[in-house]
């Protein structure tokens, strides 16, 4: 008889299995094409993912039953998909390397046609993993030591539009946006080196953009620099940026790389350049809730990796799509110890960081003067708002813009409802009359 392909796959399978401290533990959320078993379909990404293959082999390496993931627990969350937990020896992976780690537990299986849907929810990783990574280099309280700001939220503004400033415009507009009392320029995502604004004329402009609003309001400013480049680019850049006296730097870590990002590390590390990361390219597989890979997984490989900020969305309030439990989640397994899940949340397991440092969540997207409080509500005060349209769309243009977001964060942090404070704050009840509060769509 023709050798039965599922068999194979079921030694995979060992529902008594109790994990190891050692063990790396995957959350999946699978959906079986119809007519193969949970049973079946959670061997199939356990072997997938370790050392199976499809078929018997006449030969076995020394270390394979040493290697072999297990999946350990199922649950059926009654729609089709069930939650499967996979047990990985520690010894699958190389030390120190998220593409390793990647290309094993995020990789071909999400290819394979007994499912509908895969999904990896949760990755937890053992005490011994983690000491293989850096994590942060400065932090939450080392970014709040670098700009001096002690207890409200970080601000930064992108300058809208993403795209068409030359050198001079960008330094221009930063100084406005600086001077007006935001914290932090920040280039957009596909703002890089491109002809009519040079990576290194605009770090010039933007440097003394940055000098002028230190002398003039006595704060610290900075600058969110976009790196990202081919490898050989980038570390040309992240050099620039420590020789003109900026201390941080941006990277599109998901669309740059894994590999990209570490190396950006090490070289943070070397000139004391604290990393902005970026998001851009997460919703095509963070947005789907049966198949790809969630925010939150990306978020715990952030901070292994060794951002200090990262954009993990808006609870409910922005234009981008965001749950605010899952964004509350994502600041959470950045910012605690120990991220332990909430009441009846089979999703997510308990991680222990190890003592990592923690990461500034970054809330983005669609927010303005008159929608930061619920913001802040949510998340608290150890958060990096990032407010584009927000600043530069103020009738009263981008420093009022900048003004009127540093009123509303008083306000807010003072307890005085904003329609109230706006009374004697001209630039936040002109940001009123605009938007109220209104949250994009």
């Amino acid at each position: 008889m023709p050798e039965k392909f599922d068999v194979i796959y079921h030694e995979f399978v060992d529902e008594s299995y109790e994990p190891q401290e050692t063990d790396l533990i995957a959350v999946f959320r699978v959906t079986p094409r119809e007519g193969i078993s949970i049973y079946d379909a959670a061997g199939r990404v356990a072997a997938e993912s370790s050392v199976g293959t499809w078929t018997t082999l006449s030969v076995k390496p020394s270390f394979f039953e040493k290697l072999k993931a297990k999946a350990y627990r199922m649950h059926d969350l009654g729609d089709g998909s069930w939650l499967v937990w996979v047990a990985y020896p520690l010894g699958l992976f190389e030390e120190g390397s998220i593409p390793n780690l990647a290309s094993s537990v995020l990789g071909n299986i999400f290819g394979m046609k007994a499912l509908d849907g895969l999904r990896v929810e949760d990755i937890v990783f053992p005490r011994e993993y983690i000491r293989w990574f850096p994590g942060p280099q400065h932090g939450i309280e080392g970014v709040r030591r670098i700009l001096g700001v002690d207890k409200r939220p970080i601000l930064a503004t992108v300058p809208k539009p993403k795209l068409g400033y030359t050198p001079e415009e960008y330094g221009k507009v930063a100084y406005e946006i600086l001077v007006g009392g935001i914290d932090l320029v920040k280039d957009d995502e596909n703002f890089a080196g491109q002809s009519f604004c040079r990576f290194e004329a605009r770090l010039r402009e933007v440097m003394k953009a940055i000098d002028r609003a230190e002398k003039e309001t006595g704060e610290r400013k900075g600058y969110l620099a976009n790196v990202t480049a081919t490898i050989k680019e980038m570390e040309k850049r992240i050099k620039l940026v420590a020789d003109y006296g900026n201390k941080f730097i941006m990277v599109d870590f998901l669309t740059a790389g894994w590999a990209a990002l570490q190396h950006a590390r090490e070289l943070a590390e070397e000139y004391g350049l604290a990393i902005h990361g970026h998001r851009a390219f997460h919703a095509a597989f963070t947005r789907n809730p049966r198949h790809g890979v969630s925010m939150f997984v990306v978020a715990k490989l952030g901070r292994l990796a060794g951002l200090d900020h990262l954009h993990i969305g808006t609870p409910g309030v922005g234009k981008m799509d965001a749950k605010t439990a899952e964004v509350l989640d994502n600041a959470r397994v950045l910012r605690e110890p120990v991220f332990k899940p909430r009441e009846g949340d089979l999703f997510h397991l308990e991680q222990d960081w190890a003592g990592l440092k923690p990461v500034l969540p970054v809330a983005s997207g669609g927010l303005h003067p008159g929608n930061l409080q619920p913001v802040i509500e949510k998340l608290g005060t150890d958060v990096l708002l990032q407010v584009g349209g927000g600043v530069l769309g103020h009738p009263d243009g981008p420093r009022a813009g900048a003004a009127a977001v540093r009123q509303a964060i008083d306000a807010i942090l003072e307890g005085v409802p904003l329609e109230e404070y706006a009374r004697e704050h001209r630039e936040l009840a002109r940001a009123l009359e605009k938007w109220g509060r209104v949250h994009p769509v």
